[in-house]
């Protein structure tokens, strides 16, 4: 008995021993395993960087092909610049170098330094030429050729923030895992009595903008590095490779530059002046009332100047723009984004064009809004936007402060109107949405949520619909309080049918404060412009005793 007890307890000894040693085998394993990944990952990284890449030296572009390379965020190499001269006499790239920075030509000898590993050599001469055909763009879609994907680039733009130097691009192509692409920096000298172009060849770098809802397709940017040597070129071309030929031009906007804008830090204000930037109008759009309102509201609010991006509009709101464009208070783009709305891209491309309002009104406006036509941002003690924002720079500290955002409330169309649209005497009143709808949601969407916001661009890196994405480091959003001012969004329900107007909801009429100048304002507009644009009569305003019989027979329609 004892005997056997004794053995049985040797046993289980033995077997706990067995399992102890094949534990800590399994551990030793593991690490060993482990190691040997981290191992293999940090040498195939490094045998990575030794042998791909593009190297250029003084002239000569050393290119090593890899076609299933595309590693996009790695940073810029500092080395890899392309030389190129096209023009009566082909010289050695050499020359140019001095020019670039202001001094005199003198010949630099040709080097090659490109390491043993690089497999080919390609000579600046073989590259295409400058497109003597093209017309400089400031502001249109034109395709990447041969990219296996769709690319199209629309705009580009000096960027020297944040101590780095860039052209920075609006483009549009494949969200995830877009291709390999090459910036070519078109520069202009005069050689003699002739007209040279020459340019400086870099490999770009791709952003993805953010809210692309992961559809095929998504906005960009296209950032092309400028190293210290090099001035900013008058164009730059995308190509997707470097020995086809360009098919885009675009002018490379410097808005520094242009403004001569001297402030002593980023906290100075270029000029005290407010922008408007809307999303791409589509479904050919043609509310004529709707447009002039918006923009004759927004001008008694303080703002300057609108920027509109044409993807499909009507024939009366297109004359109502045209007339706004040469009184330069209206900017039109072109919009014509060969991607299926909400299939392949979100709605237009509309970041793409949000950010593109955001750099061309960097340092032109100290402000600008990102609002849609049927949202306003009203200041609930102040006249103007403007105002608003002195008024907050006083009570508030917002030296750190890139953005101002307003909470959302919604003022549903399908409230009754107010009961003074009956005493309107004139039609216009009657018809602007501003003052017909004055009953709103009493709960406002929390910050982030539907709300919109005021940007001061030069702080700004990318812009989001409802809210900054990216500023520059050190500034941030104000989340401005529902005392001073919200933003009132006309619109129906937003899920359909009209249990929305069940909702807790207040009358605000603080937009009636602009009643008189602002039905003015749309009447003179529209009076100089009904027969040449021919505009539709204004809809006559309601009697009390019409309205009383809408009202009773609204229930027996909802049953």
């Amino acid at each position: 008995m004892g005997s056997s007890s004794g053995g049985r307890s040797k046993y289980i000894n033995f077997r706990n021993k067995q399992r102890a040693n094949m534990s800590f085998f399994i551990v030793v394993m593991f690490f060993a395993v482990f190691g040997f990944i981290v191992f293999t990952e940090i040498f195939f990284i490094d045998e990575k960087e030794k042998t791909t890449g593009i190297l250029v030296r003084h002239g000569s572009l050393s290119y090593h092909h890899n076609k299933d390379k595309m590693d996009y965020d790695n940073e810029f190499q500092d080395d890899d610049y392309i030389s190129i001269r096209v023009g009566q006499a082909m010289m050695d790239t050499g020359d140019i170098g001095s020019f670039l920075i202001g001094k005199p030509r003198m010949h630099i000898p040709n080097i090659d330094n490109a390491p043993r590993y690089v497999t080919k050599v390609i000579s600046e001469n073989q590259l295409p030429p400058y497109p003597e055909n093209f017309t400089i763009s400031y502001g249109s879609w034109q395709n990447v050729n041969g990219s296996k994907y769709k690319f199209f680039v629309f705009s580009a733009y000096y960027d020297q923030r944040r101590n780095q130097r860039n052209i920075r691009i609006i483009a549009a192509t494949k969200t995830r895992g877009p291709e390999r692409v090459w910036c070519r920096l078109w520069y202009r000298i005069m050689d003699g009595n002739a007209t040279v172009n020459i340019s400086r060849t870099v490999p770009a770098k791709l952003k993805i903008i953010r809210e692309n809802w992961n559809l095929r397709y998504s906005a960009c940017f296209v950032m092309c590095p400028l190293r210290a040597n090099l001035s900013v070129p008058v164009a730059v071309s995308v190509v997707a490779k470097l020995k086809d030929p360009p098919t885009n031009m675009l002018n490379v906007i410097n808005n520094l530059n242009e403004s001569n804008w001297k402030a002593p830090s980023m906290n100075s204000a270029p000029i005290g002046r407010f922008g408007v930037c809307v999303k791409p109008l589509h479904f050919d759009y043609n509310k004529e009332m709707e447009i002039m309102e918006f923009i004759e509201l927004n001008r008694l609010l303080g703002v300057d100047h609108f920027t509109f991006y044409n993807h499909t509009i009507g024939p009366q709101v297109s004359c109502i723009l045209r007339d706004y464009q040469e009184k330069g208070i209206v900017t039109l783009l072109p919009w014509k984004l060969a991607m299926v709305s909400q299939k392949e891209i979100r709605t237009e491309g509309l970041f793409a064009a949000l950010n593109d309002c955001l750099y061309r009104s960097m340092y032109k406006f100290s402000h600008i809004l990102l609002i849609d036509l049927d949202e306003y941002i009203i200041p609930n003690y102040n006249d103007t936007l403007p105002q608003l924002i002195d008024y907050l720079n006083h009570r508030l500290n917002t030296r750190s402060t890139g953005s101002f955002s307003f909470q959302n409330a919604f003022f549903y169309l399908q409230w009754d109107d107010d009961s003074e649209v009956y005493d309107f005497s004139d039609p216009i009143s009657s018809n602007l949405v501003t003052l017909k709808k004055t009953r709103r949601k009493s709960k406002l969407h929390p910050h982030k949520q539907r709300s919109k916001y005021i940007c001061r661009p030069e702080l700004v890196v990318e812009a989001g619909n409802h809210f900054v994405w990216e500023f520059i480091p050190g500034h941030g959003t104000l989340n401005v309080p529902a005392d001073a001012a919200i933003l009132h969004h006309y619109r129906i329900c937003e899920f359909g049918g009209n249990d929305c107007i069940k909702t807790s909801s207040t009358v605000d009429k603080t937009a009636y404060r602009y009643l008189q100048s602002l039905t003015r304002t749309v009447r003179e507009q529209y009076d100089r412009l009904k027969y040449k644009c021919g505009l539709s009569k204004p809809k006559e305003p309601p009697t009390r005793v019409f309205q009383k019989i809408l009202s009773m027979l609204k229930p027996a329609q909802r049953r």
